[in-house]
């Protein structure tokens, strides 16, 4: 721990006349028989020109200040400093500080993200901190996303600075990423379906969380379980415009399940097969000529919330999803499956 910065301000006496700028040692107590009791101006206020005839109204010919040295910020310098550094794209905040505090909120509509290993450092940094809401969130345009301050009332001015810093070194802690609307082609594969003999309720489960995102269904094409048919039907969606292929069946072990298999064929890049989400074990990620293809497990037509949900935001945020980040979803990948479903206000997915 830094000893100086635990160092308490002296305080001194001032007119009043000469108190701008400077703060208040304690409070300063108004009453208003039968209207008002209670502090008109709180300890740590920083006096401004306009408080002088409020003050000198409730008989305040002194004021008790604390006396700051020039390596010393008050909290409210202090935070604003902090909140603009830990702002990056697509977040904003009120430049008024409400007792210390500044709220940082989404500027737009899109995909929450925060830089963990940084929003760490900068909490390590003594007398200052930051909470957020849990990374990879959908927000809106107004939605609040975290929280900073500077602890104490005064604070040295190397302490802010080098938690400032922190947060700048990375483009600022936390980003909202505008969520692309991707025309979507739609490929339901199996035998079953693709004959006739049982009914497909693939499209009727995804459709409704790709409109939700403003991604419209340009195309469904039925497949046989077969890996040619497959690749053909990836080929032509592309052909057709589509910017994001999402595909049921075949993504299990079954010598019949052949999904990932007509994918492979058309040598895709950034491949990744299986995650570490229940439900949704059997995810495929992939790009096929830059175009994102989403291989939806069997789970995503049986169960309400998947892996599925976990992903699509973050595709929809041009995030390139690594072997790394899915393995990372296994904290927190375990759908408790509750009978009334809140996703996703509830911990499935959060701590990745």
């Amino acid at each position: 721990m830094c000893e100086s910065s635990a160092r308490a301000p002296k305080g001194r006496l001032i007119e009043l006349a000469g108190a701008v700028g400077s703060v208040l040692a304690h409070d300063i107590t108004e009453i208003r028989p039968g209207e008002f009791k209670g502090p008109a101006f709180k300890k740590g206020h920083l006096v401004r020109e306009s408080d002088l005839e409020h003050l000198a109204r409730l008989g305040k010919r002194h004021l008790y200040v604390l006396d700051l040295t020039p390596d010393m910020m008050h909290e409210d310098e202090a935070v604003l400093e902090l909140a603009g550094a830990l702002a990056g794209e697509g977040v904003t905040f009120n430049p008024h500080p409400s007792e210390g505090k500044i709220n940082l909120t989404a500027a737009r509509d899109g995909l929450f993200t925060v830089n963990v290993a940084a929003l760490t450092e900068f909490n390590l940094v003594e007398g200052v901190m930051c909470a957020s809401r849990h990374r990879h969130t959908v927000v809106s345009k107004g939605d609040l996303l975290a929280g900073t301050r500077a602890i104490p009332l005064v604070i040295q001015s190397s302490l802010v600075k080098q938690a400032a810093c922190v947060a700048r070194q990375v483009g600022g802690v936390f980003t909202v990423k505008e969520l692309a609307r991707l025309k979507t082609g739609l490929i339901v594969t199996g035998n079953e379906v693709y004959s006739g003999l049982i009914e497909d309720r693939f499209v009727a489960a995804v459709r409704p969380k790709l409109e939700a995102f403003g991604c419209p269904v340009i195309r469904v094409v039925l497949c046989p379980d077969e890996a040619e048919a497959i690749a053909q039907a990836v080929n032509g969606l592309i052909g057709h415009g589509a910017q994001l292929i999402v595909a049921t069946g075949g993504m299990s072990v079954d010598p019949d399940d052949v999904t990932r298999l007509g994918i492979l064929a058309l040598g895709p890049e950034d491949f990744l097969y299986g995650s570490a989400v229940l439900p949704g074990a059997m995810l495929l990620l992939a790009k096929v000529r830059g175009v994102p293809v989403i291989g939806v497990p069997a789970c995503g037509i049986y169960h309400q919330t998947t892996v599925f949900d976990l992903v699509l935001p973050r595709v929809l945020a041009g995030e390139n999803i690594t072997r790394r980040d899915i393995a990372a979803l296994g904290h927190g990948g375990l759908c408790l499956n509750c009978p009334d479903c809140r996703f996703p206000l509830c911990p499935f997915g959060k701590a990745a």
